[in-house]
């Protein structure tokens, strides 16, 4: 069983999901950094835009965690800020995140999608150095197999499991370096790159949740397949939208 703690000094303790989590972080802010200064914008005002996202971002993933586990909370609301107990859920980062960095984007006039396109591999590839972090910490893990029929299958809690954070890494770590490709496609809009994010991020979460046995609960359903199933609709939505427009204007173009 891996040791969670990296190091310890009196009271202080590094974790290695905290160490993973910021260096994921960093690394992405990094990336989209780059690429804003490839785009010509001002990279003063987006790593800005990036802080205020992961200072909410980590807010909103906390809130999310509290809202389905209320009856413990509700119970002692310090524990609310015992933020060194663990307690984080990536879609209320991720929702509250991109809120925060597409407003703040029109402030700065960036432009709201341009600014989640700009950070959608790096959320991405955050997320895939994180869920090691779950690794150390032995959670978000599936369900019992027989090691023979799945030979990837890890020992954690007194069975052999299916590594879900494994999956969703790996994941998480396709994905990145796809939409470092798709991105550089022509005839894109603005958009494009974090709505193909939300849509194939969310798909995969779907089917990864399945395998989970610690899953928050919305009712009789797991909490993140609903809200991934959401995102899915809602992003087929926006693209079949967004197609009918292009469409049109083009019908238009072409009249005159």
């Amino acid at each position: 069983m891996p040791d969670p703690v990296l190091f310890s000094w009196g009271i202080f303790t590094i974790r290695w999901y905290g160490v993973l989590v910021v260096s994921g972080m960093i690394l992405g802010v990094m990336i989209a950094l780059r690429e804003a200064r490839r785009q010509e914008l001002n990279t003063d005002h987006y790593f800005n835009m990036c802080l205020m996202m992961l200072i909410v971002g980590v807010l909103g993933a906390r809130a999310y965690y509290v809202l389905f586990n209320w009856d413990y909370y509700g119970a002692d609301p310090i524990k609310i800020l015992a933020f060194y107990e663990g307690g984080l859920a990536i879609h209320g980062g991720l929702i509250a995140g991109s809120l925060v960095l597409a407003a703040t984007g029109l402030y700065y006039r960036i432009g709201g999608w341009t600014s989640l396109d700009l950070a959608a591999p790096s959320v991405a590839l955050a997320q895939a150095i994180g869920r090691w972090g779950n690794f150390f910490n032995q959670e978000a893990y599936g369900y019992a197999v027989s090691p023979d029929r799945i030979p990837w299958a890890m020992f954690i809690d007194g069975a052999y499991r299916h590594p879900t954070f494994l999956y969703e890494s790996v994941w998480d770590l396709l994905l990145f370096f796809f939409l470092l490709w798709f991105r550089r496609r022509r005839r894109l809009i603005a958009g494009d790159v974090f709505l193909l994010y939300a849509l194939l991020y969310s798909a995969g979460r779907f089917v990864i949740e399945s395998f989970r046995t610690d899953s928050l609960m919305l009712g009789a359903w797991k909490a993140a397949q609903v809200v991934s199933a959401g995102v899915v609709v809602l992003v087929l939505l926006i693209l079949w939208i967004r197609r009918k427009s292009r469409d049109q204007g083009s019908k238009i173009i072409n009249v005159r």
